[in-house]
């Protein structure tokens, strides 16, 4: 009977060292590839800034129209073969990259600058688009260059890079900050702030559709606009695509033609 034993234990034994030779390591795990998960689900969801005309807005039809909506469309061409198969989600300037990292989103469109410091939390596409730090006053206002900001009250967007870029450029501006630039319009017009710093392809549609404010001629800056995803070996293949629809979109000049659709300076 002890010998029974021995043989049971070692039996026991050899049946438990092969099944732990056999499980998977709990350290392992595959990661889920985002362009292949698009695939599956047969659609994209892009997140875009309906606050942010001609680039994205709501129209009258209560759906989302812009620039960054129509890019979308055409990326939504190569990558899952249909403009149709999109999905919108609103984003802010301030949460845009927060959802894009999360996974809430799996592109973000919506005028996002590449800068070193939000590499470090998305990844980008190459730049689709070029736009320059404006400076947006009205009319009749005395400014006419950037240092003329000085102990002047200056809106800017949360989370954009004018917002950063004016802390470098005129420190002793009197910053005030807004959730959208229609807020920031607002207060301009009301005589609240002095000027609004940000991208002229934003500003600009305010001076088109508005006599009573203007556009400074300078642009202070260079603001290369990129497509934003999640960082990480998941998203290396959707990158891939991206670049590629990119550059075919560039070569077949329809980025041009978007811009002059849309009136984008």
């Amino acid at each position: 009977m002890k010998k029974l034993g021995v043989i049971l234990t070692l039996a026991f034994l050899a049946l438990v060292g092969i099944h732990f030779l056999l499980a998977p390591k709990s350290n392992e795990f595959v990661i889920a590839d985002l362009y292949e998960e698009i695939q599956a689900r047969g659609k994209i969801k892009v997140g875009i800034n309906p606050e942010s005309k001609p680039f994205g807005f709501i129209g009258n039809d209560g759906k989302f129209a812009g620039y960054d909506v129509d890019l979308a469309k055409y990326i939504a061409q190569y990558i899952v073969k249909d403009p149709e198969r999109l999905e919108f989600i609103p984003v802010t300037p301030s949460n845009r990259l927060l959802k894009a990292s999360t996974g809430e989103v799996d592109i973000v469109i919506s005028t996002v600058t590449i800068t070193p410091s939000r590499e470090q939390v998305v990844s980008f596409s190459i730049p689709y688009d070029v736009a320059g730090q404006a400076v947006l006053v009205q009319s009749n206002s005395s400014i006419t260059a950037m240092s003329d900001l000085a102990g002047q009250n200056v809106g800017v967007v949360f989370g954009t890079t004018a917002e950063k870029n004016m802390k470098n450029l005129v420190p002793n501006a009197n910053l005030l900050g807004f959730r959208s630039y229609k807020d920031a319009y607002l207060a301009l017009k009301s005589g609240k702030i002095n000027a609004i710093t940000s991208d002229d392809t934003i500003l600009s549609r305010f001076a088109i559709d508005d006599s009573s404010v203007r556009l400074l001629p300078k642009r202070y800056s260079k603001e290369p606009y990129g497509i934003a995803f999640k960082k990480g070996e998941s998203t290396v293949k959707l990158k891939e695509h991206l670049d590629f629809a990119i550059e075919d979109l560039q070569r077949k000049n329809v980025i041009p033609r978007l811009r002059k659709t849309w009136g984008i300076l």
